[in-house]
This record gives structure tokens, sequence and C-alpha cells, in this order.
């Protein structure tokens, strides 16, 4: 495989590949939807309590559009090296990854599953220094946002639908085209990791991330506000979380009793701990 065909994993995000060092041996291999990463150290070790005979797991908590990229193309590049890690498990925030994977051989028809829910949130630097009340507020000239790049990140097209419903097509093209050509409008490759930082350099003045980031990131003590869009549009009706098996997982049995497990009751009362719906 050429390396100019495969997609890069950005060189600081070492801390979404977990135990890479054993990637090429892994027991277990989990292409997990990134905005999951604040739950799944205790989602692998209560799965590991259940299973103890799988031992090696490694997973990845990047956008679920970056790894679609990987299982298509059969690798990624990451720090100038190619990795050939093929997944038993992918999970997405949209039901479009799945129905490609299914166009693309990866997985049977309908063969993946409904496990969580979310909605989306509006963070902003403490103080609210640009006074966003809303989210029509964010197609103002003077507001500069943390926007997820569509290109590699799920959640986009749920903040596009977000600002579809509050302003028509006018702020979704305002804030995707025009202030991005204007430069108020910066696009993330990894939204979780780099809104809360900007958020905190206050180099943004807002960013659209979910629900649970916003809880994961006060726990971790950061200061910041939180401006809420309102229920009629936070998207809570329409987030769903997909998983599925795929068809040549390295390792089926084990594939398949994590696909039990992360539907399993167990494992929803530890999602809700970390505020999923």
């Amino acid at each position: 495989m050429n390396k100019k065909s495969l997609p890069v994993i950005p060189a600081g995000r070492s801390d979404d590949l977990h135990n890479l060092e054993i990637a090429d041996s892994a027991d277990l291999t989990l292409f997990m939807a990134g905005n999951q990463f604040m739950a799944m150290g205790e989602i692998i070790s209560e799965f590991q309590v259940k299973h103890p005979d799988i031992k090696k797991i490694f997973y990845e908590t990047l956008p679920p559009g970056l790894e679609l990229k990987q299982i298509l193309s059969g690798g990624a590049v990451f720090k100038y090296k190619t990795l050939h890690v093929r997944p038993d498990i992918y999970t997405s925030v949209n039901e479009k990854g799945m129905k490609i994977l299914e166009e693309s051989g990866f997985i049977k028809k309908n063969d993946y599953h409904l496990y969580l829910h979310n909605r989306l949130t509006l963070i902003v630097p403490e103080g609210n220094p640009a006074e966003i009340e809303s989210v029509l507020d964010m197609g103002r000239d003077d507001v500069r946002i943390s926007q997820p790049d569509p290109e590699n990140e799920d959640i986009a097209f749920h903040i596009m639908d977000m600002y579809r419903q509050a302003g028509g097509e006018d702020l979704v093209h305002r804030i995707m085209e025009e202030k991005r050509a204007e430069g108020t409008t910066i696009f993330t490759i990894v939204h979780h990791r780099e809104t809360p930082l900007r958020i905190l350099k206050k180099t943004v003045h807002v960013g659209p991330v979910w629900a649970t980031e916003v809880i994961h990131a006060k726990a971790s003590g950061l200061a910041f506000d939180v401006v809420e869009p309102g229920e009629e549009l936070d998207q809570r009706e329409k987030i769903n979380y997909y998983v599925c098996k795929l068809s040549n997982a390295p390792n089926p049995e084990n594939a398949q009793k994590f696909l039990a497990f992360i539907t399993s009751l167990s494992a929803q009362n530890i999602y809700k701990k970390y505020g999923f719906l």
C-alpha cells in the first residue's frame, strides 16, 4: 500500500492510540468513536473482569471518520510509520459509516447495533467574553469558533444540523464557508482534544462539543463555561452510536464477546456515569 494513499493520524495523538506497543499481537482491536475516550478505561477494565483470558487489547479513540478511512485503506501513517492494524470492532456516531462498510463488504447488511445516545452543547471560555447566548451568535463577525471538520469528524454533521435548525442553510454557509475563509471558523482534526485546549488558551470564543466532554472537562478541573443550545437544538433525539463486528475481524470470538458486553446493562451503566444518554 502506497503511504500517500493512507490516512494520517496526527503526530500528537498518541493519547488516542492505547497500548500501541501490542497492536500487532492484540487479542482484541477496537476502533472506538473518540468521544467515548473518558469512559473507555472503565469499559475495558470491566470487560476484562468478565473475560480475563482477553489480556492484550489495543484500542483507538480517534474520530470515527478517521478510523473508517483506516479500515477502507488497510492502515494509516503515524509519525512516519505505517500501521497495518485491522480492527475487530468499529463504532460510529452516525449510520452512514455502517452503510459504507456494508457497501464495501466489511460487514453484512444490517449487521450493526445501536447502543448509545449523546447530545450537543457549546463550550466557551470562563466568563463567556464574546457573550454567546445562542447558536445564532456563532454567525457574528467577531466570534471565533473551534469547529470539527466534517472530513474526519462525524460530530460535524450533527453540528451542521443544529446550525440548520437554528438559522437555516444561511447559517451553515456562514459558519462553514464564509467564516472559515475569514479565519474565524477554525477546523479541528481531533475536536475532543483540540477544542478544550483552544478554549483554555482563549484562542477561540466557542466550540460545539458533546455534552459528555463537558462533564469530563469539569471533572478534570478545567475552567470554562457552557451555553446550552436547548433541547430543541441539541440533537439528543438524533445522535445514535452504532457498533459492528467486522467480517474479517482478526479475533472474531473475542469480538463477539465485546459486542455482547458493550450492549449489556453493565456497559450501559458505565456510560451513564459519564453523561451518555
